[in-house]
């Protein structure tokens, strides 16, 4: 058996989320269109016969001087110093500038192997995919350049072949069931997140906060209660996101629960969902923490 821990990395809206939830076969990131709406190093766990590969979505490494960016950029770049290999994935749709650059740079100082991967092949040109091959051959010592697309599931076989061939002999880390580390109350609230702001992306890109309050389990009904709250900065963002007659807020509630509903199977689920405002919550250093806190 092979077992091997692989950080994957690139620029903001590059498809980390989408392709580590398509190889893990569960939700495990949280995918918008909003860039950098992943805020953790978040882990996903394939297992097969042939072993695990125990991925880490970064943060999008995205440059700028904003104290949230700078602390994206520190989880990226720790999450790179403790794997075995990485998969650096390139969105050749978009030009190839400054961040890629940048990331190009970091990559030169790593000491493990790396798998360069050109996401999203199925919208690109030829002439993309040669010129983001010309870029990584010149910049990036990739042992292998592939193409995929995680959100059609095209290329992933191999890009896991590639993996697995670098990865070396060990034991299994997680049990075989496991997709993720990450803990339930997290996982939930991500869920609710994602779909806040696929709801909203326009009007509140960044700025909500989803807590967890209770989770109460009844074994002999076989169900579960979670109560769980929206956080806004203002009173005006909480009118926002609940709508009017609370249509945006029962939109969100009714699709957060498709999703949590996979996290409990075989029981029934209630799902109390609420949204409050808590002033300067961004700048509360005990959130920011929760927000920031690295797996």
């Amino acid at each position: 058996m092979k077992c091997a821990t692989v950080s994957v990395i690139g620029r903001p809206s590059v498809g980390k989320s989408t392709l580590i939830n398509t190889i893990c076969e569960m939700k495990v990131s949280i995918t918008a269109p909003t860039p950098q709406t992943t805020r953790n190093a978040i882990r996903g766990i394939y297992t097969d016969q042939r072993g695990q590969l125990i991925f880490t979505d970064t943060p999008g490494y995205h440059l700028g001087g904003k104290t949230i960016n700078k602390r994206m950029q520190d989880i990226t770049v720790s999450a790179l110093g403790e794997s075995d290999m990485i998969l650096y994935l390139v969105d050749a749709s978009r030009a190839l500038k400054e961040e890629e650059e940048a990331i190009a740079e970091i990559l030169s100082k790593v000491k493990v192997p790396i798998i360069a991967v050109l996401n999203k092949s199925d919208i690109l040109s030829e002439e993309q995919k040669k010129d983001a091959i010309f870029f990584i051959n010149h910049n990036i010592n990739a042992e292998k350049i592939l193409e995929c697309s995680g959100l059609n599931d095209e290329g992933v076989d191999e890009v896991l072949i590639a993996l697995f061939k670098l990865a070396k002999e060990g034991d299994l880390l997680y049990s075989e069931n496991a997709y993720t580390d990450q803990p339930l109350e997290f996982r939930i609230s991500e869920i609710i997140r994602e779909k806040t702001i696929n709801l909203l992306d326009d009007e509140l890109p960044h700025v909500i906060y989803v807590e967890v309050a209770d989770i109460e389990y009844n074994e002999e009904e076989k169900s579960v209660w979670v109560r769980a709250f929206i956080i806004t900065e203002r009173d005006g963002q909480k009118g926002i996101i609940v709508g009017k007659g609370g249509e945006n807020i029962k939109k969100i509630r009714k699709e957060s629960f498709k999703e949590i509903k996979k996290i409990f199977p075989g029981s029934t689920l209630q799902l109390d969902l609420r949204v409050k405002a808590q002033a300067k919550w961004r700048t509360n250093q005990v959130v920011l923490d929760k927000i920031f806190k690295t797996l």
